[in-house]
């Protein structure tokens, strides 16, 4: 029997127990693993050794990882700096073993990382919002001044949180919360939290985006996700709701393309349709907002499976197992 290891941090995670059930329903033998009780120990093995067995042993309780026959990440797990990059280093390492890790390290840190996903997404010609990196205030106040509403995303940041909005010089963060600062003031605390501004035009939208589902380079579905009364972030874990949307050939296209530009196995691709009418705005409207035209926000690699699970009823922990199978 197959053994799969499914990497997680929160073993009642909707996606985690469904790797989980759909991993026993084609008859392998899941693991359910997470990565921060991992340890790992070596040695110099030489000679005939070497081509034996590996020179480290990675273990996560009683398991050792280098006994499984394919990993698939869920949640590696957030935190320090250097805990993360272990874990990773671990999947890297996994994978240089011989064992397949799907999403593979990189892919997940090309999507993780959103000002590289969003360079990523450019080169392949893909449509995304214009987006500026800068690292220094005035800088910023220069971008800001001409798109006039933008958002400044955290490029490491997750679940929609510490989203800030900057339309006419005032700034609305995701939780709701009105900044009182100035907006100077705003970008130099932020700049020195994070040491980069990563600033995208404010795409108008109906107050909805879309988050498409690909496995394997198929769209296998998508919702739509709806913001809060009150919210312009349009996050489920922001208080967002799901609706089903069927995607157009345009939309499904780009979402294939972009979960390939970014290197997922499967992946949650969001995108802005944008307004096709937009009253009061025909004048100022940013130039590069094409009237109706969908852009990528941005392609996540451990998204979850629950929303298109509960708005359509497909589960793409069953197409992301069968993937899994065909590698054998």
């Amino acid at each position: 029997m197959k053994k799969v290891g499914i990497i997680i941090t929160d073993p009642e995670d909707w996606t985690a127990r469904a790797l989980t059930e759909a991993a026993r329903k084609k008859g392998f033998s899941p693991f359910v693993l997470d990565l921060r009780a991992a340890e790992v120990s070596m040695n110099s093995a030489t000679g005939e050794s070497v081509a034996k067995k590996s020179t480290a042993v990675f273990k996560v309780g009683d398991t050792e990882l280098c006994d499984l026959d394919a990993i698939i990440v869920r949640d590696a797990g957030a935190g320090a700096f250097e805990g993360v990059s272990f874990r990773f280093d671990i999947l890297r390492e996994l994978e240089t073993e011989g064992i397949p890790v799907v999403n593979s390290p990189e892919a997940i840190r090309n999507a993780a990382n959103k000002y590289h996903a969003s360079y990523l997404l450019a080169k392949a010609g893909l449509p995304v919002p214009e987006t500026v990196a800068v690292q220094s205030v005035d800088a910023a106040l220069k971008v800001l001044s001409r798109f006039e509403d933008a958002v400044i995303k955290p490029v490491f940041g997750y679940k929609g949180k510490d989203i800030a909005r900057v339309e006419n010089g005032k700034v609305r963060f995701s939780d709701r919360k009105v900044e009182t600062s100035s907006l100077e003031t705003t970008l130099s605390k932020l700049l020195e939290e994070r040491g980069v501004l990563y600033i995208q035009e404010f795409i108008e939208n109906p107050g909805r985006d879309i988050r498409a589902f690909v496995v394997g380079g198929t769209a296998i579905g998508a919702i739509y996700r709806k913001a809060a009364s009150g919210s312009w972030v349009n996050n489920l874990s922001q208080g967002g709701n799901a609706d089903r949307c069927v995607l157009t050939e345009e939309q499904k296209e780009i979402a294939e393309k972009a979960a390939l530009a970014a290197g997922t196995t499967f992946a949650g691709v969001d995108i802005i349709e944008g307004l096709t009418d937009k009253p009061g705005k025909e004048i100022n409207v940013h130039p590069s907002q094409t009237e109706g035209k969908p852009k990528i926000l941005e392609v996540n690699g451990t998204p979850s499976g629950k929303g298109i699970f509960d708005a359509w009823g497909i589960n793409p922990a069953e197409y992301i197992i069968e993937y899994i199978e065909n590698i054998f």
